[in-house]
């Protein structure tokens, strides 16, 4: 009998381990898509389209405190991309790298809508997949939204290691491979 409960032991632990793993590839995986299309949907922005920021009240000798920034990063236009970015996600295939057996997430529909030019074979696409992915993403949303708009609301490099791996913890950054590399 003691044998059994090792045993049982064993086995919970593996499959927690398994799990802890799967949702960490989940959860980086929706990290770095989410990375990926805020950028896109900043770059699509007309660099010299800008938004009034400040206050409109008028101070005691007749000026207002109004500055004019660029509306791509504004904090009202990447409010605006959060609200709707995670939809996306039901455009991303799940791929298993064959060496790691680790799940990477990968755009497989272009950004016009037509489908990618990505050799699609070893891409898992279900209803399943995406709706996981948006639930993650969402989730990333929620908890991390003032740390995306502070990282998004200035140009810098490296954006997806810097808040997904070091800034969230949500990826092994040693392990994981970026979707442009594939």
């Amino acid at each position: 009998m003691k044998g059994w409960g090792w045993l049982a032991l064993l086995v919970v632990a593996l499959l927690s381990t398994a799990w802890a793993r799967r949702s960490q590839d989940l959860h980086c995986g929706a990290c770095r898509a989410l990375v990926d299309e805020l950028e896109w949907e900043i770059a699509q922005v007309d660099p010299k389209k800008t938004i009034q920021m400040g206050s409109f009240r008028i101070n005691p000798d007749g000026s207002q405190s109004v500055v004019e920034v660029p509306y791509a990063r504004s904090e009202a236009h990447l409010t605006e991309l959060l609200e709707e970015v995670c939809d996306r996600m039901k455009e991303y295939g799940e791929q298993i790298d064959p060496s790691t057996h680790r799940k990477n997430y990968i755009r497989v529909v272009g950004r016009s809508g037509e489908a990618s030019e990505l050799d699609l074979q070893g891409i898992r696409i279900d209803s399943d997949i995406s709706g996981t992915l948006k639930f993650a993403c969402e989730s990333i949303v929620e908890e991390y939204e003032d740390e995306l708009i502070e990282f998004f609301s200035r140009e810098a490099d490296n954006v997806k290691d810097k808040l997904c791996s070091k800034r969230t913890d949500l990826c092994d950054h040693a392990l994981h491979i970026s979707h442009d590399e594939l």
